[in-house]
């Protein structure tokens, strides 16, 4: 919905993450269109990224650790730009 408000929706073309294990980039795949449901203890990205075309393009990625009772935020890096 932001970006959609912001005239941003086809920019936003990539998927929003990942599961993080053996690997830096297993399954499950996080998307608007993934089905299936997170389980407690797996270890996913969430990566939303924007790409406008002949400007550039921005992702931010968080690691979250889903819990019983939500999650955990891994990820240790500031927010502020």
């Amino acid at each position: 919905a932001v970006l959609a408000e912001a005239g941003l929706a086809s920019a936003f073309t990539h998927g929003t993450g990942h599961g993080v294990g053996l690997d830096v980039h297993e399954r499950p795949g996080l998307s608007s269109t993934a089905t299936g449901s997170l389980r407690t203890g797996q270890v996913v990205t969430v990566e939303p990224g924007v790409y406008v075309a002949g400007l550039g393009g921005v992702r931010w990625e968080d690691t979250v650790l889903v819990t019983d009772d939500g999650h955990r935020l891994l990820t240790g890096s500031p927010k502020e730009l």
